[in-house]
């Protein structure tokens, strides 16, 4: 699948090189690299310890940080930790993860509270940061490399204890750990489409 995903990308780049293909025909093709994308994406839990690049870790941020957010606020912080001796030891506090499985790295979103909307609409951070990890996510997955969220917030002894192995200050907090790596396997797509699990209009 992951395979389909780049090779319909290099059409699409093909197609635009070539004597300006009509509108829908660019539309066409950016549904079916998208969606595909979208409904193949899998969670990965095992990784073969190869290094990504750089560029690859900067493409991940900036898909994370288009993500929408209440009022454009963007109260997210994200701590990527590329060091394996300190990936080795989240994977041993947090052994659920998964950092003992050889990712190339980890990311951590975090909500900022001093951007967080003031008041009782604070929490809609939570949202925002999800929005930026699901982003995460699929950009991983549409680069041929494998990842998982995994939780942090709201178990807040997970959370405090993220917060010191991190050095955070008390107004960061991390709301999952994401291992980012080159797969070591290809877990099956899962249909999660259930119509019992969908209302028009009315319950």
């Amino acid at each position: 699948m992951i395979k389909k995903v780049i090779l319909a990308a290099v059409c699409v780049f093909a197609l635009a090189a070539c004597n300006k293909p009509t509108e829908s025909m660019q539309n066409v093709n950016k549904q079916d690299i998208v969606l595909e994308n979208i409904l193949t994406r899998v969670s990965v839990r095992q990784f073969t310890g190869e290094k990504i690049s750089q560029e690859q870790i900067d493409l991940l941020l900036r898909a994370a940080l288009a993500a929408p957010s209440a009022i454009n606020r963007q109260p997210w912080a994200f701590i990527v930790v590329t060091d394996d001796e300190l990936i080795a030891k989240l994977g041993e506090a947090l052994p659920y993860s998964r950092c003992n499985n050889h990712p190339a790295c980890a990311f951590i979103p975090c909500g900022d509270l001093s951007k967080a909307i003031e008041g009782d609409l604070g929490a809609f951070w939570i949202n925002d940061v999800s929005a930026a990890t699901e982003n995460l996510l699929l950009a991983a997955h549409a680069m041929g490399l494998g990842a998982v969220w995994t939780g942090l917030h709201p178990d807040m002894n997970r959370a405090a204890l993220v917060q010191q192995m991190l050095g955070l200050p008390e107004h960061i907090i991390p709301l999952c750990v994401v291992p980012v790596g080159v797969p070591a396997e290809q877990p099956a797509v899962k249909d999660k489409y259930k119509p019992e699990n969908i209302h028009f209009n009315k319950w």
